[in-house]
This record gives C-alpha cells, structure tokens and sequence, in this order.
C-alpha cells in the first residue's frame, strides 16, 4: 500500500467509499467531500490535509483527513479515517494512522483527536480507535441527537 497526499482524480473514489462503508449518513458524506473539495480547490489553505492508501494500480483503498486543531499547541483533529470495505481487516486503517501520526510528530504534533458516535454502527470505529491506543476523553450524552452521544478520543503523540 502506498500512502500518498490525495489527488483530484480520488475524490470520487472517496465517495464511492465512503457510501460503501454503509456507516456513515448522506449529510456526513457530503461533509466529508467538502473538506476534499476544499483541500483540492484551495492550495493555501491550512486547515485541512488529506492522503490517500493507493494499491499497484493507483485504486484508493483508504483515505484520512486531520487539520491542526485552533488554537492549540501541537493538536490535531482526526477529520475522516476510512477504508474501502474490501479492505477492512487487512491493516489499511492501521497503515494510515501510523503514517498520519509520524506525518504530525514530524511537525510537532503532541496529540491528535479523534470525535465519533456512540450508536452501533460505529462499535467497530471505536474499537479501532481504542486498539490503536486512544484513549476516551469525554462523552456528551445525546449531542448529535437523543441516544446518540458524541465520544471523544485523545492519543498523546
């Protein structure tokens, strides 16, 4: 697998990804191809960086989104992780998030965030998160909606 900061050519690829995954809401979606938009259409932007998991053809197999949280020292904000369902279990996920965490401690990054729901469908996400040491910071009780907490992680980098 070979990471690689994200070209326009994935954008649709990213979608079709992410739609796959069959987690994630058509208002979470389109959030998600915002900020690519976003990296891709403002070069001088700061608040976003996106790479790309590719395979030996160039075929996105995983994605990952972080920005430098505001205001901070060295924190960063896991925007988007997410890997093609053909994929899963087959250490994308972990490839990308050791890259994305040597990518930040090599400009001084000291701790990355990571913000997911508390409802089923995301159990495996959080299990992710917890496998590859985050550790859980905080939980508000029904932020997105009644029954559906916001949990917040937290890995010191």
């Amino acid at each position: 697998m070979n990471i690689r900061p994200l070209r326009r050519e994935d954008q649709e690829p990213i979608e079709r990804l992410l739609r796959a995954t069959d987690v994630f809401s058509e208002e979470e979606i389109g959030v998600a191809i915002e900020l690519v938009g976003i990296y891709l259409d403002d070069t001088e932007q700061k608040d976003y960086e996106l790479f790309t998991a590719v395979d030996e053809t160039e075929a996105v197999r995983g994605y990952v989104c972080v920005g430098p949280t505001p205001a901070t020292l060295g924190t960063y904000d896991l925007y988007w992780i997410a890997v093609t369902p053909a994929e899963h279990g087959k250490g994308v996920g972990s490839q990308l998030l050791r890259f994305i965490e040597e990518h930040l401690k090599a400009k001084g990054g000291r701790m990355l965030i990571a913000e997911t729901s508390s409802t089923p469908k995301y159990e495996n996400t959080r299990t992710f998160y917890e496998r590859k040491g985050f550790v859980l910071n905080a939980r508000i009780k029904d932020y997105y909606k009644p029954g559906d907490d916001l949990i917040i992680y937290g890995k010191n980098l």
